[in-house]
């Protein structure tokens, strides 16, 4: 899985996900584009990896004009764009749905679904043009089951399943793949908040009741699902393109 030369755009890179996959791909040798809102935590990201020829770009995935820059800034600087990891997102507040505000699910809609829309939207745009490219989009197992308490959360899964399936057959024989991975409850920042907010007193009870459901019994680490993310953007997986990957320690199984 070699990635040599290979231009590899990552969304939501400074995050506990996005930050592992950076990792991954410039150990392979991939010239990596960096995108978040946040740029202290980009330039942070980008000197713990220890990275050699990359950039950093400060976006906002909700607006279209901010994706359009950064898939600009990429093709500026590199005149290509390989592989795209789709995976900026947020949870959004933890609620019944009789109890989600309007203002809450637009959040969540905004940055998970139109995000997700305007980042295929403006690389797949490149990537026709150039014959190929690889893209993973970030759902959830939220995407593929109801979940409780996430609503909003789970809804913008589902579309994100959606969306990849419609662009993969749309793009199909063009030389580019397009799949999704949905990964379960991760040891990430976002995990944590939701095991504060389920359990404030006592974090860990939270984490250890969702445990208890997972076969594997416990949370996967960053670093497993950038691998997933990586077969997947690599020739190894040259047959593979609108597929749904659930990495979730046989959660769905159940």
């Amino acid at each position: 899985m070699e990635f040599n030369d290979k231009v590899v755009l990552i969304t939501g890179a400074a995050g506990g996900i996005g930050k592992e996959a950076a990792r991954l791909f410039h150990q392979q040798g991939a010239k990596l584009v960096l995108i978040d809102l946040n740029q202290e935590a980009l330039e942070k990201t980008a000197l713990e990896l220890d990275l050699g020829d990359y950039m950093i770009c400060v976006a906002d995935v909700r607006s279209e004009e901010s994706v359009e820059s950064y898939v600009q800034a990429a093709i500026d600087k590199y005149n290509k764009i390989d592989v795209f990891f789709n995976n900026a997102g947020v949870e959004g507040k933890f609620g019944k749905l009789t109890e989600t505000t309007a203002e809450t699910f637009g959040t969540v809609l905004d940055v998970n679904v139109k995000g997700v829309f305007y980042g295929l939207k403006h690389v797949l745009k490149v990537m026709e043009k150039q014959n190929f490219g690889n893209i993973v989009n970030t759902s959830s197992v939220a995407g593929c089951n109801g979940s409780p308490g996430l609503g909003a959360y789970s809804a913008s899964k589902h579309a994100v399943i959606g969306l990849t399936k419609t662009a993969s057959v749309e793009v199909a024989g063009k030389g580019i793949r397009v799949n999704a991975i949905c990964p379960a409850p991760v040891n990430t920042r976002m995990m944590e908040e939701l095991d504060s907010i389920k359990s404030p007193d006592d974090p860990g009870k939270a984490r250890r009741t969702y445990e208890q459901k997972i076969p594997l019994r416990r949370y996967a680490e960053p670093a497993e699902i950038a691998e997933l993310v990586l077969f997947l953007c690599s020739d190894k997986s040259s047959y593979i393109t609108g597929g749904v990957y659930e990495i979730d320690g046989g959660l769905t199984a159940t």
